[in-house]
């Protein structure tokens, strides 16, 4: 590997695990990244995870540290999350190649017109779990399938449910959302490992830069309109990469 090569995967990785702690959309860069550099899509998948476990890891300790928690109810969230992900994750280590890049170039069109949508002005107010009600459980679960089958753009489901549906604000979305993604990742990553599809060198490497880059949003924890500029950031970065995956 180049060292040109190892810059793309520390830069866009830190700035991948800026945007996945404040907004979504963070696999949408890396995912494409670990194609272009020659892996398979079924590996550049599996490889994906080891970053995003790594980079939950270390925003949930600094969520932590920082006295934001709510681990109550992220563990019952998790739970229908986790079932969910080993179904997605089980069904992405079967798929053809083709069919796994038009999920991808979909999932990447979808996410990105979700970032599109203007975000409704709710009135918020903490999560409990007397809140918590069967949608609620249902959504998460259908988050799992798809955060196990591809992680793209997952964060905007988070925000369907936390924020639209159980209506708290995106400040806590943001420490719930990390602390679910890693619980149900640790088993997908175990099954595409299993599958031979993780290249843990490669993934690692990622992984340094989504830990920085984790690390830095823990610090600047906003709400919509301070995050603004990422998602646009990340939506131009993102045009160019369906560019080159539909027409290169």
């Amino acid at each position: 590997m180049t060292l040109i090569e190892w810059g793309m995967l520390l830069g866009i990785g830190g700035l991948a695990g800026f945007i996945n702690v404040l907004s979504a959309g963070g696999s949408m860069l890396t995912l494409p990244l670990l194609i272009f550099m020659g892996l398979s899509p079924q590996v550049a998948n599996g490889t994906n995870r080891v970053a995003i476990t790594l980079q939950s890891l270390a925003a949930v300790g600094s969520f932590m540290q920082a006295g934001q928690r709510h681990l109550a109810v992220s563990l019952r969230l998790s739970l229908p999350a986790v079932t969910g992900a080993l179904v997605g994750a089980w069904l992405a280590t079967w798929v053809s190649r083709e069919m796994f890049e038009w999920v991808l170039i979909v999932s990447m069109i979808g996410a990105s017109a979700f970032m599109l949508l203007p975000q409704p002005a709710l009135e918020t107010r903490p999560l409990t779990a007397d809140r918590l009600t069967l949608p609620a459980y249902a959504g998460m679960f259908l988050i799992g399938i798809y955060g196990g089958f591809i992680q793209v753009g997952v964060g905007a489901l988070f925000i369907v449910v936390l924020y639209r549906m159980l209506k708290i604000d995106l400040p806590q979305v943001n420490v719930i959302k990390v602390l679910v993604i890693l619980i149900y990742t640790l088993p997908a990553l175990g099954i595409f490992a299993a599958n031979g599809q993780v290249l843990w060198g490669i993934g690692l490497i990622l992984a340094a830069g989504h830990i920085a880059g984790a690390m830095l949003a823990v610090r600047v924890n906003m709400g919509p309109q301070g995050a603004l500029w990422i998602k646009w950031l990340t939506l131009a970065m993102v045009v160019a990469i369906l560019v080159k995956l539909v027409w290169f």
